[in-house]
This record gives C-alpha cells, sequence and structure tokens, in this order.
C-alpha cells in the first residue's frame, strides 16, 4: 500500500453523488479488469467490448496498458516494484472514471494476485464494483499470436523481465468471468462480458 506523504490535506465532497452521475448516463459505473498474458487478447476484446458498448449508447473507456505507459506511467519500468506501482496508479485511476458513472475497461497484464486484490480494496473502499476477467490462454499460443513480436524477442534474450517467458504470471483464483481466447473470438469474449454487465445491472441506473 502506497504511503500518505502529503499533510494537511481534507477530501472536499462536492454536490454531485455517484446516484446523479449514474442517473444522468442511465447505467452504472464499474471496473471491468481484464488480466491475462501477453498477446492473450485482452486489449482487443476491451477494445472491442468499448465499441459494443457505446454502439448500444453507453458510456464506456478502454484504459489500455501500452497507452497508459505512454503518458501517466511513463517514468515505470517492468520490475516487479514498477509493475506494483503501475497497478496501483491504474487502480486509483479506474475507481475514478467509474465513480464518474463510466463502464471502464482495464487491459493490463497486472501479473501479480496481490496487485491484482489491491486493485479490488481500492474499489471495495470507495463502494464500487470491480469486475475482474481472466483472459485464458496459453503461452504457446500467445508466443504463436505474438504481433508485437515480443515473444521472440524475451526468447533470445532481448527482454528482461517479460511475463510468460522469464517472469511469472499468476493467475487468477475466483475471477467473475473467465474468457478462452483460444475458444472464442473477440467478438463472442465482448458478448459473454456484455452478457455478464446486463445481468447484473450495470447497463441501467
Amino acid at each position: 500500500m502506497a504511503k500518505q506523504v502529503a499533510t494537511n490535506i481534507t477530501w472536499h465532497e462536492g454536490h454531485v453523488d455517484r446516484a446523479m452521475r449514474n442517473k444522468l448516463l442511465k447505467q452504472r459505473g464499474v471496473t471491468i479488469w481484464f488480466t491475462g498474458l501477453p498477446s492473450s487478447g485482452k486489449s482487443t476484446i476491451a477494445f472491442t467490448l468499448e465499441h459494443a458498448l457505446v454502439e448500444r449508447g453507453h458510456l464506456a473507456y478502454v484504459l489500455d496498458g501500452d497507452n497508459i505507459r505512454h503518458g501517466l506511467n511513463k517514468n515505470l519500468g517492468f520490475s516487479p516494484e514498477d509493475r506494483n506501482e503501475n497497478i496501483r496508479r491504474i487502480g486509483e485511476v479506474a475507481k475514478l472514471f467509474a465513480d464518474a458513472g463510466v463502464l471502464t475497461c482495464t487491459s493490463f497484464i497486472s501479473p501479480y494476485r496481490a496487485d491484482r486484490d489491491q486493485a479490488r480494496k481500492i474499489h471495495a473502499a470507495a463502494e464500487l464494483p470491480f469486475i475482474e476477467v481472466f483472459v485464458k490462454a496459453s503461452v504457446d499460443l500467445c508466443e504463436q499470436r505474438d504481433p508485437k513480436g515480443l515473444y521472440k524477442k524475451a526468447r533470445a534474450g532481448e527482454l528482461k523481465e517479460f511475463t510468460g517467458v522469464s517472469a511469472p504470471y499468476e493467475e487468477p483464483l475466483q475471477p467473475e468471468v473467465v474468457l478462452d481466447s483460444g475458444e472464442l473470438s473477440p467478438q463472442q469474449a465482448a458478448g459473454v462480458v456484455l452478457d455478464y454487465l446486463n445481468t447484473k445491472g450495470f447497463l441501467h441506473a
């Protein structure tokens, strides 16, 4: 847990509460946390889900691992410590998006259970829903796909601490949703999550 460094600060409550924002958007804010190996299909499914939601009139947004590292987390590498801080920051950002009423899809390898559990705790403390979606795919399948050529570089020793090759991935123990990306197309996988959101009442205030 990150240490509170700033002192003499006070939380300032606004005049608009969460229920008012949800009513305005006609949906309930939630974080949908996609996790899985590199090239498992997390981002493709997350962006497909975002598109499907927006087409249905819902406000959705994807916080993607690579995209976030171009800005907010550009000062972080891939050591265990930096991965921890990467996920802590995005957990806090996702919480803000969900509090604003957005259907928030995060696509991060987030290889350590403790880091994902911390992101869940951040949401629980704010009384916000957190849905862990495990995009399941074997290392062999991910390596066959390898659209960015990262597994090839990792096998050649050009990338250190690469998840699935030289760094571990700890599978979720009790995710809300499991998507087998070797069996489901991105559209089918997004459909599974869409049905889950609808069943749980997130698509109406």
